[in-house]
């Protein structure tokens, strides 16, 4: 049996290489991890905004997932941009088959704001994607969401991780306080216990694909046969790194870098539970 770990990302693409995709392949190559993939949606975007999207036919998403799943090792899953319900039906109807973590990024707006996922996709997610899923990892507006709730404290957070582990089936849910102040902490909660990760606020407004890349490194690193705790913290640590030194490329919001781990050996963050 082969010893190489290997994960498979389900999302958009970003033509501008620091988010979606491309963010994702990148992030389980510095990890030491065999990323394959399935597209769901081509989008046209850079790092001020999303321009045109176009969603890959049902035949062809589905068509992805079965060459993958017939012929390759799956460790880990990872999903991104996912638009519309029908393409959620379809790949809860593939994941059932796979056993192996599983990571979602539930992706519904963009760093610039732009809307990547539809009302109706939007509600199936909460009621049929999430249960299945391994840990969810919501922004703070994503989590507003997904919970109906108003987040503005790490209180707030914690509750709203709970909210979706015991409303929505979930494994386990990471809340990112990306957008609080403050010291940059999130919160996972497994059914059992919460724990908290903090971590330096790095002051840039070069954070695109921030999420996407801390998601796929939690996939690289459950699928490496880490803890989902640990994994989380060595997840936190790569992005933090990566946000630290990201890039100054583009007109809007830049890349991070992900490579600076290769820099960056260690990432100070605190982890409790």
């Amino acid at each position: 049996m082969s010893q190489v770990r290997c994960a498979l990302t389900i999302a958009g693409t970003d033509p501008s290489g620091g988010a979606g995709i491309q963010a994702d392949l990148k992030t389980f190559q510095e990890l030491k991890t065999y990323g394959m993939s399935v597209i769901t949606s081509v989008v046209a975007q850079n790092t001020t905004g999303v321009r045109s999207v176009e969603h890959m036919p049902l035949s062809m998403i589905e068509d992805q997932l079965d060459a993958v799943i017939e012929d390759m090792p799956i460790h880990a899953v990872k999903t991104g941009m996912i638009a519309s319900k029908q393409m959620m039906e379809l790949i809860v109807k593939k994941l059932e088959k796979v056993d192996a973590p599983y990571v979602m990024d539930p992706v519904m707006v963009a760093t610039s704001g732009d809307s990547l996922i539809n009302e109706e996709g939007r509600s199936f997610l909460r009621q049929y994607l999430l249960p299945l899923t391994t840990v969810a990892t919501p922004n703070i507006p994503e989590a507003e969401f997904l919970t109906g709730l108003s987040i503005t404290t790490e209180e707030d957070m914690k509750g709203a991780a709970e909210y979706l582990v015991h409303e929505y089936d979930v494994d386990a849910a990471l809340i990112k306080g990306g957008h609080l102040k403050g010291q940059a902490i999130d919160f996972l909660y497994d059914g059992k216990k919460m724990h908290s990760y903090a971590a330096e606020r790095i002051d840039t407004k070069n954070t695109h694909g921030t999420g996407c890349t801390y998601a796929a490194a939690i996939a690289a690193y459950l699928g490496r046969g880490y803890p989902l705790p640990e994994a989380v913290k060595k997840a936190k640590a790569f992005v933090t790194a990566a946000i630290s030194k990201s890039f100054e490329l583009g007109k809007g919001n830049g890349p991070t870098n992900h490579w600076a781990i290769r820099e960056i050996k260690e990432r100070k963050v605190t982890h409790e539970s």
